[in-house]
């Protein structure tokens, strides 16, 4: 399997924070697992990283033998999670079994006898997409709010539609963050995220994004006032007390992410630029996001395919 350049990258360069001695051990291990699989779970890199260091750490000073196979075993899967849970939100500890039975599903290891893993809930599906009539009905409805209602609704909507930012991106976003690349006329940058190319606004968005800029200076574009940089309900309980009039759908940033990727993909762009600009690992992350994308008309899948460069 052949990765790119990033992904290989932060595999090759990962160690845990404060790593025991023992991740020495099964470092190699870990890195291994996750080259191979990286690519077939639609999760971040980092992410998997994460969670499969820390089972391979766990498994080991509990006794296990320093071999995946032996950790990612229904049981031990099951043992090590239970160890986290006096640590961690309940949707926590599923979240780490779902992705470690991902990564055991995706290596194939369960058509060695294994018995079928028991699911403890349905896995999670992508957030839809917005409606191109709900999500200009939510913008119209935005720009009718009143003071820092409508500069937070407009941040929420332009950093999701106009970014494809995740919610932990939008609520630190700082005016700062957003720069003209280039002369007056360039792309809308975001300089605040990490991505591999640089990240710039989708055009019908900019003239709103500027607008949250000068407003803001230096200071956060979405709840300004506030004193963290993020908190888990920071995004979900403003939607909760500001919901759009009947009719319209509550604002989600999940569904802005997923409308700005399905409109890119529509464009006919390339999936490998999609998911980089997205922050995923890997083109094949857009997969579980195909079936809301539009097929093309004859006129235009001839036009691409004339004009396609190599």
């Amino acid at each position: 399997m052949i990765l790119d350049p990033q992904t290989s990258a932060k595999i090759a360069s990962y160690r845990p924070r404060e790593a025991p001695p023992i991740w020495e051990e099964v470092a190699s291990l870990v890195r291994s697992v996750v080259a191979a699989t990286v690519s077939a779970v639609p999760y971040d890199v980092e992410r998997l990283l994460h969670v499969t260091a820390s089972l391979a750490v766990w498994a080991v000073k509990a006794g296990h033998p320093r071999d995946p196979d032996a950790w990612l075993r229904n049981e031990v899967i099951d043992a090590y999670v239970l160890s986290r849970a006096a640590g961690l939100e309940p949707s926590s500890v599923r979240t780490y079994r779902t992705w470690l039975l991902r990564v055991r599903d995706a290596l194939a290891w369960s058509e060695r006898g294994e018995a079928a893993p028991a699911r403890l809930h349905a896995e999670p599906a992508p957030h839809p997409p917005y409606e191109r009539a709900d999500l200009a009905g939510l913008k119209h409805w935005a720009e009718h709010l009143r003071g820092q209602q409508r500069s937070d609704a407009l941040a929420l909507l332009g950093l999701g539609a106009g970014y494809g930012l995740q919610p932990r991106e939008v609520a630190a976003t700082l005016g700062s963050h957003l720069q003209r690349r280039g002369d007056a006329d360039g792309p809308l940058v975001h300089t605040g995220v990490t991505r591999e190319h640089p990240l710039a606004a989708r055009s019908g968005w900019e003239e709103i994004l500027e607008e949250l800029v000068w407003q803001a200076g230096r200071g956060y574009l979405f709840r300004p006032r506030r004193t963290v940089e993020y908190a888990k309900n920071l995004i979900g309980s403003w939607s909760l007390l500001h919901q759009p009039p009947e009719g319209l759908p509550r604002v989600s940033v999940g569904r802005l992410r997923a409308t700005w990727i399905v409109q890119l993909m529509a464009t006919g762009l390339g999936h490998d630029l999609i998911a980089k600009a997205a922050g995923l690992a890997s083109a094949a992350s857009l997969a579980r996001y195909q079936h809301h994308v539009p097929p093309l008309d004859d006129n235009t899948a001839a036009r691409l395919l004339r004009d396609a460069k190599a």
